[in-house]
């Protein structure tokens, strides 16, 4: 996709509603304002696992319900995304952020007050649609506020926030469930929540609006669409892939759900008689995004990641907890240098990103990833020293800083103003998807390969060889990533301003 080199001139900052230009101190301001609410969200899937069975022993539930508790903030949070990111455009990604904040905050508290499991269900469902308000919108900040040449760097600390939290989640889950009880698993969220929304509202602009209208139509069928195809991803294996409640089978809906996405991908096209009809002047998903080689290649990659980081994580702590014996807090600390190496290393790697002018690290990264996973694989047995572990652990961190920040800035590096809503939409709905998936799957491979060998810790090993899989074939959209259009101050030559 072509990108003019004067909308990338230093001077041609971003302004918000009132016409006033955005300073990249403003920007930084509002990007570590929002990073606060996305820490959040990240944390949250990881910090909500661990305390999964002293909530279940907590409010007298079986493993139908603990389930639940995760399943219905996926499936609230995953269904709106597409959606989310357009609301954006149409309100201004802060206001929607904000509204996303307190709907979590207020949710979480929710959570934490539960008496009854039907209650905390029901807390975590609205704490999902709270989290797909906010995710996008963090996305949208840096790609609107952040000029070309300093946007890796940005994109640099929101990945290596997103390596941190998703090990940083079971270490405070675990010190949390053993010192105070579960219920502070969602009550550590009020205060945070309240910090980010004071600090969002005082230093997030507001910027100018992109979208005239929604396309309320496209809303209500993608909508639909999403909820019917995680739903069967999510929930496929807890009824045997047969019927749902006895009403109707989980591969029936799959098949509706997919069809009506295609539907709705075909009345987003410009020229289909139900856009004319309906003279919906913004598309809910511009097509016209997948014509840029980089913007395609970078939501594949970055659904194998999903898939990949959500796969990993559950054999991993069943077996350190389960076939090893250990706590979940001294469990979760065996993964604390994926946190450290991430931490340090993703703002540098995300600084680099333009001198590269290329995504192309993200195949280091991934690839690591794959290394990693494989090294769990081949020592996850009953007598491999805790130490290798931790190696394997530092790989990981490693991987994840030079996967995550690439990745999305491949992503959104030629997105335009008007399009960053609905480019953010689209890349975080594709990752859940990924990640509702790599959930599904890992729980169907554990079974049938510890049904088959016997053995908890060799069929939890042999599980890994999935996410190892996902990783390689991120690693291979990475390998294909073409290079970024020259960034703001070297346009020199018009013609060096296309993406090779």
């Amino acid at each position: 996709m072509p990108v003019d080199a004067a909308s990338h001139a230093p001077s041609d900052l971003a302004r918000d509603r009132k016409g006033n230009e955005i300073s990249e101190r403003q920007a930084w301001s509002a990007l570590w304002a929002v990073i606060i609410g996305f820490f959040m969200l990240m944390v949250d899937v990881t910090i909500v696992t661990t305390a999964l069975p002293a909530v279940m022993r907590g409010l007298h539930t079986g493993l139908t319900g603990g389930v639940w508790v995760t399943s219905a903030y996926l499936l609230t949070y995953a269904v709106p995304l597409l959606i989310s990111g357009r609301l954006g455009d149409r309100f201004g990604p802060r206001n929607v952020y904000l509204v996303g904040m307190a709907v979590f905050t207020v949710a979480s508290l929710g959570c934490g007050l539960s008496a009854s499991i039907g209650m905390l269900i029901a807390s975590r469902a609205v704490q999902g649609v709270g989290a797909a308000l906010m995710n996008p919108q963090s996305m949208t900040v840096i790609t609107r506020l952040f000029p070309a040449h300093s946007r890796g760097a940005a994109m640099g600390i929101w990945g290596g926030t997103a390596g941190v939290a998703g090990f940083v989640g079971p270490v405070l889950g675990g010190l949390l469930v053993d010192g105070l009880g579960w219920q502070w698993v969602f009550f550590v969220n009020v205060p945070v929540g309240l910090y980010g929304l004071w600090r969002a509202w005082k230093v997030v602009p507001d910027l100018e609006r992109q979208s005239r209208a929604l396309d309320w139509v496209g809303v209500v069928v993608s909508g639909v669409a999403m909820a019917l195809i995680v739903f069967g991803i999510q929930e496929g294996e807890t009824y045997h892939w047969g019927s749902v409640w006895g009403v109707v089978s989980v591969p029936l809906i799959l098949a509706v759900g997919v069809a009506l996405m295609v539907v709705f991908v075909i009345t987003q096209r410009p020229g289909s008689r139900a856009r004319r009809r309906r003279a919906a002047p913004d598309p809910l998903l511009p097509l016209a995004l997948f014509d840029n080689w980089n913007f395609s290649l970078a939501n594949i990659a970055i659904f194998f990641v999903g898939m990949s980081v959500t796969a990993i994580s559950l054999p991993t702590a069943i077996y350190l907890q389960s076939a090893r014996g250990l706590s979940p807090t001294r469990a979760a600390l065996i993964l604390v240098p994926t946190a450290v190496c991430s931490a340090v290393l993703s703002p540098v790697v995300g600084r680099q990103l333009h001198r590269f002018r290329s995504g192309r690290i993200a195949a280091i990264g991934t690839g690591l990833t794959a290394a990693g996973t494989l090294g769990w694989a081949l020592t996850m047995n009953d007598t491999t020293g805790f130490w290798v572990f931790c190696v394997l652990s530092a790989v990981l961190g490693v991987g994840a800083a030079t996967m995550w920040s690439a990745i999305s800035l491949t992503c959104t590096h030629d997105l335009g103003q008007a399009d960053a809503g609905a480019g953010s939409g689209v890349y975080n709905a594709t990752r859940q998807l990924g990640c509702v998936l790599g959930s599904a799957l890992i729980a169907m491979m554990m079974d049938a390969r510890i049904a088959a060998r016997g053995d908890l810790a060799r069929g939890l090993a042999q599980s890994q060889l999935l996410p190892a899989a996902a990783a390689l074939a991120a690693m291979i959209c990475a390998l294909l990533f073409r290079n970024y259009a020259v960034p703001d101050r070297a346009v020199a030559d018009p013609d060096e301003s296309q993406p090779r």
